[in-house]
């Protein structure tokens, strides 16, 4: 990964843009739907600049960018379609501490634009780093049929209810509120009409708070020979879910990546484990975090029903009522 994928806060921060073209044009179409304060700088602008800066969408030098226009701005776009040019512009922001972003040079480029999907709040972000600007395209246009027009919606209402779903424990039970809002009950509210969400989340959270909290579970998940696409959907859900993972030392990298962030993460075959770990100290972690009531899962290299001794591990969780 050369490029380490962040959302940046641009409301009330200052992007410059110099140019004033087609290139200009499709960068200041997504800018615009930022709360940056946006500069251009453009001798020639397309009349769509020229219109946006009269509805005081943005602010329009109409001049060559010059020493001192870029300083405190945290993003600046050469866009003037010019080699010559865009390493001029580019060279004055770099030197006032702009990142820079040079359209169609990805090389000389601090920072790269992916293509998005927008349901503001809820921003997916594709990038190829350059390699592939097609797929991700394709794949744009995939996720764009795929996630309702009314998910922005959704997000917004519940970023509004996030600190009275606070009332909640935190991790699990939170997690299982937001989760049954999400693809559950807030599109059924949805469907009578976004005025009736707010009664359904009230009445979400009042449901979660007087449920008993499930009981801890351990799922025993087979990694197979390592390739996460030939894991069960079942077995990738568990990941999404899980608490606690305890592997073994063999299971591939690109499983471990399906867990949560979150989730506590407990190598067998390491950190003062080693190959040789007692089958007892397993057991004794399998049942440690399943009593805390967390949902934990025991990733097995290979198949988890052949491999590695899971009767005994079945029948320590069995002695605990696990």
């Amino acid at each position: 990964m050369d490029h380490f994928p962040i959302f940046l806060s641009t409301k009330g921060r200052h992007v410059v843009l110099s140019g004033g073209g087609e290139a200009a044009l499709a960068k200041l179409r997504l800018l615009l739907k930022t709360e940056a304060r946006i500069h251009v700088f453009a001798p020639d602008p397309a009349p769509e600049i020229i219109a946006w800066a009269q509805a005081d969408r943005l602010i329009l030098q109409q001049r060559p960018l010059a020493a001192g226009d870029v300083a405190g701005a945290a993003l600046f776009y050469a866009a003037d379609e010019d080699a010559d040019e865009d390493a001029r512009t580019a060279a004055i922001a770099k030197a006032e501490g702009a990142l820079v972003n040079i359209v169609d040079n990805l090389h000389d480029s601090a920072f790269i634009t992916p293509a998005i999907v927008d349901r503001d709040p809820v921003t997916v972000a594709i990038g190829t780093e350059g390699a592939a600007p097609v797929l991700a395209r394709a794949i744009k246009a995939d996720l764009e049929e795929h996630l309702p027009s009314t998910l922005g919606t959704l997000a917004r209402i519940g970023k509004g209810f996030r600190k009275m779903a606070d009332a909640l424990p935190f991790g699990r039970a939170r997690r299982d509120f937001w989760r049954e809002y999400y693809f559950s009950a807030g599109p059924r509210a949805m469907d009578a009409g976004a005025d009736h969400v707010p009664a359904a989340l009230d009445a979400l959270l009042e449901d979660h708070q007087n449920r008993r909290a499930r009981d801890g579970h351990v799922a025993f998940v087979g990694g197979g020979p390592g390739d996460p696409e030939l894991l069960t959907l079942k077995a990738r859900r568990a990941l999404d879910e899980a608490d606690v993972v305890i592997y073994d030392r063999l299971i591939s990298p690109a499983i471990l990546e399906l867990a949560r962030r979150e989730a506590l993460m407990i190598d067998v075959g390491k950190e003062g484990f080693g190959p040789s770990t007692a089958q007892e100290t397993i057991n004794d972690l399998l049942v440690e975090h399943a009593r805390k009531g967390t949902q934990v899962v025991r990733l097995k290299s290979g198949d988890a029903t052949v491999f590695g001794r899971l009767d005994e591990e079945i029948e320590a969780l069995d002695a605990h009522g696990l």
